[in-house]
């Protein structure tokens, strides 16, 4: 049986944040539930509540540096990574430990607004994240 409960969220790149916040506003009742500001080595972003434990998580960058075509099958770019959702925070300190075992390059547990947030690499390179909702 998977350790993980599904997808947590969709990271993705806008030129524009506010834009994007009024759109899915406006066309699914999405709720800003954080929201940071940019800094030295991070983006302005904000985590957009699309019901149900999804959510969108979106940067924003600057347009020239969105690799891609989005509206072309194959050629869309502005994906940055995947969250799988657990259960707690204490599955989650037991798959960092799976994920070191297993070769991972491996993050430390943070908190992003109602969120435990574990950021790895995969073999290949890629990045990942593994949630656990946080219970105050």
């Amino acid at each position: 049986m998977p350790v993980t409960h599904g997808f947590n969220h969709v990271a993705t790149c806008t030129p524009d944040l506010d834009r994007l916040i009024r759109f899915y506003g406006e066309a699914f009742d999405g709720k800003v539930t954080f929201e940071m500001a940019a800094t030295d080595d991070h983006p302005r972003m904000a985590i957009i509540d699309l019901g149900g434990g999804a959510a969108l998580n979106v940067f924003e960058v600057a347009e020239d540096t969105i690799i891609g075509e989005r509206r072309k099958m194959g050629g869309r770019g502005p994906i940055d990574h995947f969250g799988l959702a657990v259960d707690s925070h204490a599955t989650l300190e037991a798959l960092r430990e799976r994920l070191v075992a297993a070769g991972a390059e491996i993050g430390e547990i943070q908190r992003l607004g109602g969120e435990w947030s574990l950021f790895f690499r995969d073999p290949d390179g890629m990045e990942l994240e593994v949630c656990a909702h946080a219970v105050d």
